[in-house]
């Protein structure tokens, strides 16, 4: 927050000469002019219905009794209190033409095209602060969004910070870039993106874990070691099947003495794949966050009229990326170069390509027909994420 209010300090002296408007009385004017006017502060909550799971029973052995004598029915199904979520914020995003306001007021869910496309639909500073708690399935997350970017004709300044912390998002960005308008709907820039990820691609610590063997070919690490670490036991024995017939495995008990299998495949095929996850995500959060600055180039187009408005926008970001923050080793640099032992040896670094685009189109035919469609895609590292709607409204009158 330090470093973006003294960005934002500075991108208002861009636009601010202290000296003249102090003359002319209009100092603190300028100043709300450009910081808050036409912007909103707002407090928003909501309420919801928890998900309902279905019924899930299972049955355990009678403590009165053994194996075939009738067992305990137990509801083993999760019941969770109401979801909620509630936060505050202050936003300045102007909209595009063809843009609309969803809802008469604001609850901190609304992205605007402005804060994906290159351009804006003003010049100027734009802004979003939002921070708010929610609680789902029981479990209580706080999220925010942090935007801030300033438009001219020949720049374009961002800042961004999310996290979302039910999905375990977090990301940071800041991107700065020189354009070059091309008429007045077409422009193409140039310049630097910084970025930040969590996840170190390609490194799955338990795979490497359970395959390390010793010089004579033998695990180190067995699979079921995995189970004692994490504070299980299993116990040995024999019994007797209904035809005479001797068997013997082993069931497992966890640190409540809690029978959690019946037999060691029971115990893998249920228990353990939870804890494989468990530990990866344990060694995973031991390694610092990564930050890349990549090269990137853009355009934007913006065509509007009432009855037909086409606005197009496009960013590549160069395979010529450098780590300035966080491991190299785990670095999606080696996403590819992890083994079985490890990363690999003489490997080489691999660069790739990301890109985000997104289309916004709307041609009304008569004052009766319509066609629409929107969409966008990003692709960041193994990431892809979009969404898009197309639309054929006739209007009876």
């Amino acid at each position: 927050m330090k470093q973006i209010l003294t960005i934002l300090a500075i991108l208002i002296s861009f636009n601010i000469t202290a000296q003249e408007e102090k003359k002319k009385g209009k100092f603190f004017k300028s100043i709300y002019n450009e910081l808050f006017k036409y912007g909103t502060f707002y407090v928003a909550g909501n309420i919801d219905n928890p998900k309902e799971e279905p019924k899930d029973y299972f049955v355990r052995t009678n403590p009165d009794g053994n194996l075939y004598a009738p067992p305990v029915v137990v509801d083993g199904t999760d019941y969770y209190d109401y979801d909620y979520r509630y936060g505050f914020g202050i936003r300045k995003i102007a909209r595009f033409d063809y843009e609309r306001k969803a809802k008469d007021y604001y609850d901190g869910t609304e992205s605007n095209v402005a804060m994906t496309a290159p351009n804006s639909s003003v010049k100027g500073l734009e802004y979003v602060f939002h921070t708010e708690k929610e609680r789902s399935r029981d479990e209580i997350f706080k999220n925010h969004r942090y935007f801030l970017k300033h438009s001219g004709d020949y720049h374009m300044v961002k800042l961004e910070s999310r996290a979302q912390g039910k999905v375990d998002f977090k990301y940071k960005s800041a991107e700065v870039r020189a354009k070059l308008p091309i008429g007045k709907k077409f422009s193409l820039s140039a310049g630097a993106m910084y970025r930040t990820h969590e996840r170190p691609y390609g490194y799955n610590p338990v795979e490497i874990w359970l395959n390390e063997t010793d010089d004579n070919g033998w695990a180190v690490n067995p699979w079921y070691t995995l189970g004692f670490y994490y504070g299980y036991d299993d116990i040995y024995y024999t019994q007797e099947d209904q035809n005479g017939n001797e068997t013997s495995d082993w069931y497992w008990v966890d640190e409540q003495g809690e029978t959690v299998a019946y037999t060691d495949l029971q115990f893998r095929d249920t228990v353990f794949a939870e804890l494989m996850n468990r530990y990866n995500h344990e060694v995973w959060d031991t390694i610092d966050a990564f930050g890349v600055v990549s090269p990137v180039v853009g355009f934007d187009f913006y065509h509007f009229k009432s009855n037909f408005w086409l606005h197009a926008y496009g960013s590549y970001l160069l395979p010529y990326h450098k780590y300035v923050k966080g491991d190299e080793d785990f670095s999606y640099l080696n996403r590819n170069n992890w083994g079985l032992g490890g990363l690999k040896e003489d490997s080489e670094l691999e660069q790739w390509e990301d890109f985000q685009a997104g289309i916004n189109f709307g041609w009304k035919l008569n004052r009766s027909i319509g066609v629409f469609f929107e969409g966008e895609y990003t692709k960041f590292w193994d990431s892809r994420i979009y969404n898009g709607s197309v639309g054929f409204n006739i209007t009876l009158r």
